[in-house]
């Protein structure tokens, strides 16, 4: 361990507490911040319009001479999808990551045309790194993509263990868990742990991956007509064990959707997915085959409206639509928010006439990357870290983990369960709550990629509930005179007398502006009497407070 002179370290979360998705957690003294991944959420429903969320990076914008690396754990989208939009915000000397990861990145910054703007730099479980006064070492873990890992930050104030996503996986289809790398890191003492908890409230343990092909062989043989798969694009174990069984039952495979044509493409290249070439066609080519020897692997099993599978549901898409005897597989599990967009996407592909599988074995075991309790007491028991912060999942899973804890080892005293931007410092080996720094979301809306802030969405929210009024007053700035009656354009506001209520509108809008216009006053206060008056009324009429924007025109 190193010793030195105390600089305390703060350890918090920009992203990936209290939530599932845009991870991102920060190490920091008073002359360095390491960052751990820079993911992305995707959004639900409740954000119309939204493509990405991302942390609001403003904390490391104010510390920017401060950041001096990237760390990532793997290659998943909520790990290294926000690294674009973080670069637009923050200079990142260098991004250490994983072989795979590290290509994924690559090809991101590309599609931005962002490739020269950050040294990427691949670390294996070998690797060392010295960064000011911390020291970072990597061990292997098991997860539902290759070249996963965990980090180990060593500090003149104490050790940090972030065990990044994992399961305890005894036949998994790559190379081992480095459990005795975690073993002697235990043994050595460890100060605090960050464990995965997205599955902290799944007794057990977690079914290997090896243990779904013979369920994947029996789906993929029985189906009678197209097979139509669809995962993360990200979930590389599975892609490459749906696509063996295809090519095992002479299945031609067929991806589609941008992410995962690159994801898939990066793959091969690394041998990390094999499929023969002569197996894969394109999309177009489609109609030269059997039914039953077409596999269509794609993105959307989220219910995305843009994404492939929606397309394809919804008629859209160029090559594919769906026709009787087609079989529909869901191989993942509804992130939370997204359940009612994934019954859209299920209900119409079933009017068009596919048989759709939702609760397969495909998608029970999609958590199979994330580990059960059993798992995470055994990781405990083998770390048994002084103090213990869980991470990676919503409020109740974060609280399930800390309790888990407790029957292992770790009181409930020495658990931070944290929100974002929360942070807890350690010194001389121990640690206490911080100052909090800060945090928020940032809305990532098309291809503006300085994102949107929480104003806008609520503004959206408003309109997509409430609906909007425009109120337009004509007056002569001169001598304080309403040139006309205000005029009134409402759009969503529905109601059954609309005609009466917004001639009652404008008339107690006319009188307010009258006699405001009687003394002195400004432009800013006539709006403010507008949106008071108007706004209060609309509201004891139909229970609704729409989005009222004033609009002041003056005949000088």
């Amino acid at each position: 361990m190193v010793k030195n002179i105390s600089l305390p370290v703060s350890i918090y979360a920009l992203g990936g507490l209290g939530e599932v998705g845009k991870n991102m957690y920060c190490v920091e003294n008073e002359e360095t911040i390491i960052i751990i991944d820079a993911g992305v959420r995707f959004p639900g429903v409740e954000f119309p319009g939204i493509d990405y969320i991302v942390p609001d990076y403003t904390h490391l914008k104010n510390n920017r001479n401060k950041v001096k690396a990237l760390l990532i754990t793997h290659g998943h989208e909520d790990h290294i999808g926000g690294i674009p939009f973080l670069l637009q915000n923050v200079n990142i000397p260098i991004i250490y990551a994983p072989r795979l990861a590290a290509a994924l990145i690559k090809a991101r910054l590309e599609e931005h045309k962002m490739a020269t703007r950050v040294k990427i730099v691949e670390y294996t479980s070998e690797t060392i790194l010295k960064i000011d006064r911390f020291t970072a070492s990597f061990f292997r873990v098991t997860h539902s993509i290759p070249d996963s890992y965990g980090i180990c930050i060593d500090t003149p104030e104490g050790r940090i263990v972030s065990t990044g996503d994992f399961k305890i996986d005894l036949t998994p289809v790559g190379p081992d868990m480095e459990l005795s790398k975690l073993a002697k890191l235990g043994d050595e003492g460890v100060t605090l742990l960050l464990s995965d908890s997205t599955n902290a409230e799944s007794e057990g343990y977690t079914p290997s991956e090896r243990n779904v092909f013979d369920s994947i062989n029996d789906i993929v043989e029985s189906a009678p007509g197209r097979l139509i798969v669809s995962t993360f694009s990200s979930n590389i174990s599975r892609i490459q064990q749906i696509c063996e069984s295809g090519v095992k039952h002479g299945r031609k495979i067929v991806i589609i959707g941008r992410s995962m044509e690159k994801t898939v493409d990066v793959s091969r290249s690394f041998g990390y997915i094999k499929i023969p070439d002569a197996s894969i066609i394109e999309a177009q080519d489609i109609r030269r085959y059997k039914p039953s020897e077409v596999l269509i692997l794609c993105t959307g099993s989220q219910g995305e409206t843009m994404a492939a599978l929606s397309r394809i549901a919804n008629g859209e898409h160029r090559d594919v639509h769906i026709m009787q005897g087609d079989t529909v597989v869901f191989s993942s599990s509804a992130i939370p928010g997204n359940g009612m967009m994934i019954s859209g996407v299920v209900n119409q592909l079933t009017r068009c006439g596919a048989e759709v599988i939702t609760n397969s074995i495909l998608s029970d075991i999609h958590s199979s990357g994330h580990p059960a309790r059993q798992e995470l007491r055994f990781l405990l028991k083998l770390v048994k870290p002084k103090y213990f912060m869980p991470m990676h999942g919503e409020y109740r899973m974060l609280r399930a983990h800390a309790e888990l804890a407790a029957t292992v080892g770790v009181p409930l005293e020495r658990s931070f369960i944290m929100d974002n931007g929360d942070t807890i410092t350690m010194a001389y080996n121990k640690i206490q709550p911080g100052y909090p720094v800060e945090h928020g979301n940032t809305y990532i809306d098309g291809k503006d990629i300085t994102g949107l802030a929480d104003a806008v969405i609520a503004d959206r929210r408003i309109l997509t509930e409430d609906g909007m009024l425009t109120i337009a007053v004509s007056i002569d700035s001169r001598s304080n005179f309403l040139v006309v009656p205000p005029m009134l354009f409402a759009k969503g506001i529905i109601t059954q007398d609309n005609t009466r209520i917004m001639e009652e509108c404008r008339s107690l809008v006319e009188t307010a502006v009258r006699e405001k216009l009687m003394s002195k006053t400004s432009f800013s206060e006539l709006k403010n009497v507008i949106k008071k008056i108007a706004g209060d009324y609309l509201y004891t009429k139909i229970a609704r407070r729409p989005m009222i924007i004033p609009v002041i025109m003056s005949k000088n």
